[in-house]
């Protein structure tokens, strides 16, 4: 499937599955091929037309079957193959992809897909460059992973006794911003300075508001 003999504008994959199919059933008319090769009617017709053109299959009555050496390429100019006027018998693989113009497909697919793997790995890299590295410590014999601080976490000495924030240049109190439980900081707005009441009256105007627009 990979060769270029196969590629889109080439012979295509429908006349590789039919090439199986009569390589491990010979003599089978185009009603069989469809069953056994998975493909349309119409597909069946324009494919095995495509392949006698390269004397690859030929035809006996309403049966198809591999010309000799078909699965090599060649193809053979048989008194009863239906050939056309398009394209001789075919002389290998790579004659066929030559007289279909798909010489090069596979190289230059498999260059942009290197292409495209070496970009997604440099773009990984990249992001990985702006990650903190995370700090190992020895305790005990063993080795004990210690992420470093993330930008929403403050120190312990920054923490006043009441969840408040301490500016560490003044020791004064930051007003509006807290320490969360989970030692990350975080900003309090008026807006979030609610009473339990004021906030169960919030949740149900956005929940009907919610159950409005749906």
């Amino acid at each position: 499937m990979g060769h270029d003999a196969f590629a889109h504008h080439g012979l295509g994959s429908a006349a590789l599955v039919i090439i199986g199919a009569l390589h491990v059933r010979p003599a089978q008319t185009v009603s069989e091929l469809v069953g056994t090769s998975s493909v349309s009617r119409a597909t069946a017709y324009r494919t095995l037309q495509r392949l006698a053109d390269h004397g690859l299959v030929h035809r006996t009555g309403e049966t198809w079957a591999l010309a000799p050496r078909a699965l090599e390429g060649f193809g053979d100019s048989l008194p009863d193959a239906a050939t056309g006027s398009h394209a001789g018998p075919a002389q290998g693989w790579d004659a066929v992809a030559e007289q279909h113009g798909t010489t090069g497909v596979a190289a230059r697919r498999k260059a942009v897909h290197t292409a495209e793997r070496a970009a997604y790995r440099e773009t990984l890299d990249r992001l990985a460059e702006h990650r903190s590295k995370a700090v190992v410590l020895v305790h005990d014999g063993r080795q004990v992973l210690v992420p470093t601080p993330r930008p929403d976490e403050i120190p312990s000495t920054w923490h006043a006794p009441d969840g408040r924030v301490l500016d560490p240049a003044t020791g004064r109190v930051i007003p509006d911003w807290r320490v969360a439980t989970d030692g990350r900081l975080i900003l309090i707005t008026p807006a979030d300075q609610r009473s339990y009441d004021e906030l169960a009256a919030a949740h149900a105007e956005a929940l009907s508001e919610w159950n409005s627009a749906a």
